[in-house]
């Protein structure tokens, strides 16, 4: 399956679109080597996604081309969420 289509099914990134230029722009790694929107997606790959402060680490767990908004989280598991700065403690 296509990243982007994966990231928008699996619910990570709410539209293809989004997806699609996240993963042209750089900001989508799968297993450590840059990812293009069309690059396939297989059952066990590691993809690191940055969005602007944060970046989500995450493992394909099973891949379905279209899925029930309850059962998605099933089809990733997070490994490491992670932020470059953290803005909850300048206060």
């Amino acid at each position: 399956m296509r990243l982007d289509k994966f990231l928008k099914v699996s619910r990570i990134i709410k539209r293809r679109s989004v997806a699609k230029k996240n993963a042209d722009q750089g900001r989508i790694l799968i297993n450590d080597k840059l990812a293009k929107s069309s690059t396939d997606v297989h059952t066990g790959d590691v993809l690191t996604i940055k969005f602007g402060n944060k970046t989500e680490q995450v493992k394909v767990k099973r891949i379905v081309e279209t899925t029930k908004k309850a059962e998605a989280e099933e089809m990733y598991e997070i490994l490491d969420i992670s932020y470059e700065e953290d803005f909850k403690n300048d206060f």
